[in-house]
């Protein structure tokens, strides 16, 4: 054989090996059925053999690249034959689990399923709302129909209307962002739908009149769902609380505004489609609470990242009145004069509802009721936001608080020292782009923030960016929150989560796996102080959910925040300190106009 056929003959095998590698791992990574990873295989087999005794048996090029075009469309044809099934996502890990004594709810009987140690029942996928489809998609939510025999409660709903990512982009997220990606053999995906307006609880085995958390997920009120394993309400259920959350409307279908809607809606209200969901649930908790156990006159509202942002708005809401008492918000508030995400002024609402319309070329809004939802999802990027619609929030929140008016009376609060970490992935700072990344924000008031934050170094151009970025768009609005809530007299405590560890650390979200008591038992990436400061940050959460005090036997006090300057951190060490960034707060507040007086 001559030095050319060797030298081909690597390229070949060299070629073909990288092209089997890569056609394995996006099968891998796409949750295929298993049988599409062996009949990959076996293709490949084939073709190895095939083009060898082509190539053996002098048959000319032409055929062999026919070889390469069948091979690699035959692994196209995989891809679609052996996507991932959905299937709807079981309340508990446990296979055949015991199923609890039947309860009654003011709409019918329901039936859930104990945990793998019987110290928790949960109760998945029951309605709080008649499904908003048809001439109920943006709608305020109706009351669920009433069902005859029992509603086996062990399986959640769909999660709510959005967008969906390919399997493998979740598969690269947990990858790159969570370390923790684990392949099983015939992964399912989990459904999406319209009709979502469920609630789940989850509740200690023995009990009766115990404080009730309500939990809103985050999102960007675009994506997420319930269920998700970071904030399932059973670490906190095993430490006697009640713990509901719920779907709520999403994108387009939970916060489109329109006149049309307006003035059809007898409440002239438009826009706040998923906020009303929430309260929906929140009134069914007042209803139902207490068959699960549950004090409907003691509970706690809480949420993270755009779920906080509900919160947030439902602490100004009329409509949310008398439905909980105290708050928690992680990772994000609307109490800023202008907040940075997650809300916008009616008009901007209206003119992207009027967007929507000619995008689809309806005149009305019974013709864009009528188009698919399916189709209608893409939308979520231009419908994600919460306004002041004059029914649900009939000001903003900071201008309630301004005006004395919330709904709540303790609030434990704050952020994390990495908020920025995943929103700036593609957008890291170096010299060349620093002073217009600043410019972009601060306008007038670069030059004042540059020299706070100077940087001779790509390195530290880096990490001043991800230290402003997050100030601005999470801890400054909670600053905004603690000040307005010292001025009405609320009871605040205030955290900063600095903790990390070898998933998510204290990136946007990081805390949640803590406060909520799920790290699993068996991960190497969380070691003995994690583990730790888990247990004191479920202790501090539950006690507050009790009685609006976090503090208790053999914990590190947690001081009130009247001063705006003590905060409690979350870190190697649990301990009080000062807050941070008072000189940049002060640049944001000129910026922001925002005004305690």
């Amino acid at each position: 054989m001559n030095e050319r056929k060797i030298a081909n003959k690597i390229i070949y095998v060299f070629v073909s090996s990288l092209l089997f590698a890569l056609m394995f791992a996006v099968l891998f990574l796409n949750k295929s059925a298993l049988w599409g990873l062996i009949v990959l295989a076996l293709v490949t087999i084939g073709f190895y053999v095939g083009h060898h005794l082509l190539a053996k048996n002098g048959i000319r090029r032409g055929l062999r690249c026919l070889a390469w075009i069948c091979w690699i469309g035959l692994f196209v044809v995989l891809i679609f034959a052996a996507w991932p099934a959905t299937k709807a996502i079981p309340a508990v890990s446990v296979k055949d689990p015991q199923k609890t004594t039947i309860i009654s709810l003011a709409d019918g009987q329901v039936q859930g399923v104990y945990n793998e140690d019987r110290s928790v029942m949960v109760y998945a996928g029951i309605p709080y709302a008649k499904a908003p489809v048809g001439d109920l998609r943006w709608k305020a939510p109706r009351d669920p129909e009433p069902w005859q025999g029992v509603l086996v409660a062990d399986t959640f709903a769909p999660m709510s209307m959005q967008p969906t990512n390919l399997p493998i982009y979740d598969s690269l997220a947990q990858i790159v962002g969570y370390h923790d990606y684990t392949y099983k053999i015939n992964e399912t995906i989990a459904p999406v739908s319209e009709d979502s307006l469920y609630v789940n609880v989850w509740r200690p085995a023995e009990g009766a009149d115990l404080p009730v958390l309500v939990y809103v997920h985050g999102g960007s009120l675009k994506t997420g769902q319930p269920w998700y394993q970071d904030y399932n309400g059973e670490g906190l259920a095993k430490k006697g609380v009640v713990v509901v959350n719920m779907g709520y409307r999403l994108g387009v279908f939970g916060f489109m505004a329109d006149d049309q809607l307006a003035a059809e809606d007898p409440d002239g209200s438009t826009g706040n489609y998923g906020l009303m969901d929430q309260i929906k649930a929140l009134e069914w908790v007042q209803n139902n609470i207490a068959s699960f156990g549950g004090d409907p006159a003691n509970v706690t509202l809480a949420g993270e990242s755009a779920g906080s942002a509900s919160v947030s708005a439902l602490c100004a809401s009329p409509l949310a009145a008398g439905l909980f008492d105290r708050v928690i918000l992680e990772s994000s508030t609307l109490a800023s004069v202008q907040p940075p995400h997650s809300f916008r002024p009616l008009g901007q609402a209206l003119s992207a509802g009027k967007e929507t319309l000619r995008k689809y070329k309806c005149n009305s809004i019974d013709e864009l009721r009528a188009i698919p939802a399916a189709k209608l999802v893409s939308e979520a990027e231009r419908h994600h936001h919460v306004t002041v619609d004059g029914y649900v929030l009939n000001e903003t929140p900071y201008e309630a608080y301004k005006n004395g008016h919330h709904n709540e009376t303790a609030i434990l609060h704050g952020y994390n020292s990495e908020e920025s970490g995943p929103f700036i992935i593609f957008g890291q700072a170096n010299l060349k782009n620093y002073e217009k990344y600043f410019q972009s924000v601060f306008g007038e008031y670069t030059d004042e923030v540059l020299t706070l934050y100077p940087a001779e170094t790509n390195e530290q151009a880096a990490k001043n960016w991800a230290e402003v970025f997050g100030a601005v768009y999470f801890d400054y609005p909670h600053y905004c929150l603690n000040r307005l809530a010292t001025k009405n007299g609320i009871t605040a405590y205030e955290y900063y989560f600095c903790k990390d560890n070898g998933r998510l650390g204290p990136w946007h979200s990081g805390e949640e796996v803590y406060c909520y008591g799920n790290i699993p038992a068996d991960s190497k990436l969380y070691d003995t102080r994690d583990r730790e400061l888990s247990e004191q940050m479920q202790t501090y959460w539950v006690n507050f959910a009790k009685n609006g005090d976090p503090n208790g036997a053999g914990l590190p006090l947690w001081e009130q925040n009247p001063t705006n300057d003590r905060v409690m951190v979350f870190g190697d060490v649990t301990t009080m300190s000062e807050e941070k960034k008072h000189e940049l707060f002060a640049i944001l507040d000129k910026l922001d106009g925002f005004d305690i007086e």
